[in-house]
């Protein structure tokens, strides 16, 4: 997928994440401020790159604000904020088969 314009979802009340992208220059560049960064870090960073692979996104500026949110929720927040920046409609969005 190609992100053509930004877009945001998510919160940033506890156990969620407020995931904002915009069209990138060529790479993933992900910002990650996290409540639990030193427990989680890494598996938040791993969880984000499998779900932005997954729906074949290669090029896009990422900026994730976390709150402690489970890997559901962030695989969630990550697609809803893709497809909101590629203007899927309804009918278009492979819910649950593009996250697994």
């Amino acid at each position: 997928m190609i992100i053509q314009k930004p877009a945001v979802a998510g919160t940033v009340e506890s156990s969620d994440a407020l995931v904002s992208v915009e069209p990138g220059e060529g790479k993933i560049e992900l910002t990650l401020t996290s409540s639990v960064m030193n427990q989680y870090g890494r598996q938040i960073k791993e969880t984000v790159m499998e779900t932005l692979k997954r729906l074949g996104v290669d090029s896009v500026k990422i900026n994730i604000v976390d709150k402690g949110a489970l890997d559901c929720t962030l695989k969630a927040r990550v697609e809803c904020a893709v497809f909101r920046s590629c203007d899927a409609s309804e009918k278009d969005i492979p819910w649950g088969g593009a996250v697994s």
